[in-house]
């Protein structure tokens, strides 16, 4: 009885640390966008403040495109970055960041350009 309880301690544990993460809760350009012209501003949300300590967009072969972040390194809901003019492609934003637990988190997204 007593090894039940314990796991049973450890389960209500462990389900309650994986709601403490932070999540992204959306993106502009969508995942998936199909756009006409260059975004004006690469945008995401969280649903608890997230340090976004690296953040770069990349056309398919793998190139880092420029852009403008707007956003500093403090824990933030939102981050932005203005890119420069893009030429018709796929691009991908990659991104890494530090929850407000301290986890670390990462992920990406990725739209394209047509003419």
């Amino acid at each position: 009885m007593k090894s039940r309880l314990t796991i049973a301690i450890a389960a209500a544990l462990l389900s309650s640390a994986a709601f403490a993460h932070s999540e992204k809760e959306g993106n502009t350009p969508a995942h998936g966008a199909q756009l006409t012209e260059t975004p004006e501003m690469i945008h995401m949300v969280f649903d608890n403040p997230m340090r976004i300590t690296f953040a770069r967009l990349v056309n398919a072969d793998g190139a880092e495109m420029p852009m403008e972040r707007g956003t500093g390194l403090e824990p933030s809901l939102e981050f932005h970055a203005e890119p420069e003019p893009l030429s018709p492609g796929s691009y991908t934003v990659e991104w890494r960041g530090l929850a407000s637990d301290g986890h670390a988190m990462q992920g990406s997204f990725s739209f394209e350009l047509s003419e």
